[in-house]
Parts: C-alpha cells; structure tokens; sequence
C-alpha cells in the first residue's frame, strides 16, 4: 500500500478545506453532505456522541442558523492510505479562546466523492510543541 501518494493528499487535503470553510460560514448543507451517509458514520463532538448520518444532520439542524464558529488551524496532519483512505488531524484555536482543539476526520473515497466516516472534537489544555527528529 502506497502511503500519501501526492494527488490522493490534494484531494483529502482540499475536502478538508472545504469542510473547514463550511465549519466556519455554518454551512449546514455542505457540513452534511461531507458526512458519508451511512449508519455506521460517527461524529464525537465536545458535548455529543453522534452515531450515523441521521443523527449527525439531526444535530448540525438543531443549531442556531447564527452559529459561527470561527477558529484558526494551529497544525493540520494528513496521511492517506492508499488511494480511497486518509485521515486528516488538526488542532486549532476557536477565537477569543484560551484553550486549544484538536480534530480528527477519517476519509473515504464514496462514489459521491470523499466523506467523512468518522470524526472526533475535544479541547484540550496548551499545545505540545511537536519534536522534530
């Protein structure tokens, strides 16, 4: 297996970025659509624990339509596996907060494009530098 084959990261790099985009104009259709629509999806939140696409457009619908949540990317990690498979890890800074973020989506090539199959959202306390070796 061919491990971040350069296209395959543009590709999972670029729905990443329209997910971003999306989390933060509160564009519930596109945030919808780039969940795979699936019982078996997944989205743990801050507060919930979402199981499949139901419940996970069920709690993007739920939402104030004001709902912005503006944050700024600290680190963003992607890895594909393959050429249908990648994750993409991230920490970030909601603004006017202290607290630092991290997210992490699995990525997988859908006829209907890449989706989200499985995601997880918690904050944490200060950043870890990362090590270089």
């Amino acid at each position: 297996m061919e491990i971040n084959i350069p296209e395959v990261v543009g590709e999972v790099t670029a729905a990443f970025n329209l997910y971003e985009k999306a989390l933060n104009t509160n564009d519930v259709v596109t945030l919808d659509g780039l969940f795979w629509k699936s019982p078996h999806t997944l989205r743990y939140g801050i507060g919930e624990q979402l199981y499949g696409h139901d419940q996970i457009s069920a709690f993007r619908a739920g939402r104030d339509p004001g709902f912005i949540l503006n944050r700024d990317l600290l680190k963003l990690w992607i890895v594909t596996y393959g050429r249908d498979f990648g994750t993409a890890n991230c920490e970030f800074r909601r603004h006017g907060a202290t607290r630092t973020g991290r997210q992490s989506h699995t990525w997988m090539r859908t006829s209907e494009g890449w989706r989200i199959v499985a995601a997880h959202v918690s904050l944490l306390g200060e950043a870890t530098p990362m090590k270089t070796p």
